[in-house]
């Protein structure tokens, strides 16, 4: 759990809905029934690259305010509303999206690197699949896996976090079927 400093303001509990590497449509047509019930009621939705088609963007906005970053696998709109890296606050603390992707290190690595030299208290990235709940220092690394790509992972997956009072709980939803 990550808490905001004291004094910082927030305004209510949050219900933040985070997804990544959903690269549609090869690898579904459209979003999986299972992340869209988990996603509704969210206050925002952060999608951590690899979108591969604006219509996942589209759908997304139907259901809560998207913020999200482009990834190796993104071109053309995407590209050209999405920035590489996001760092934004909500409900006192700050969070940051970057896909992971490059060539030296560890996409965690690559990750932490992304947002050197700026206060993030959650760091939310993609690119390897793998769902992943971590705390390096006072920073939370989180990945939320993907909800249309599992690869080598066994199940499907997208993340929630929630912040109430200017703490922050991550968590993961698993799912075995990516069906509509």
């Amino acid at each position: 759990m990550i808490e905001a400093k004291e004094g910082e303001r927030w305004r209510k509990k949050y219900k933040i809905g985070v997804l990544s590497d959903t690269h549609m449509p090869r690898m579904a047509k459209a979003l999986p029934a299972e992340l869209l019930k988990g996603l509704a009621h969210s206050d925002y939705i952060l999608h951590a690259g690899d979108w591969s088609d604006w219509s996942v963007y589209e759908a997304l906005k139907e259901i809560a305010l998207v913020k999200g970053v482009t990834g190796n696998a993104d071109s053309g709109r995407i590209k050209e509303h999405f920035g590489s890296t996001e760092l934004f606050e909500i409900g006192g603390l700050r969070i940051g999206i970057v896909h992971g992707h490059g060539t030296r290190g560890t996409t965690e690595s690559r990750a932490l690197k992304a947002f050197e030299g700026q206060k993030a208290d959650c760091i939310i990235f993609g690119h390897s699949h793998i769902p992943l709940i971590k705390h390096v220092g006072e920073t939370l690394l989180f990945n939320p896996g993907s909800p249309t790509d599992k690869r080598r992972q066994p199940l499907y997956s997208y993340g929630v976090l929630e912040i109430e009072d200017g703490r922050l709980e991550a968590r993961h939803v698993f799912f075995r079927d990516k069906k509509v």
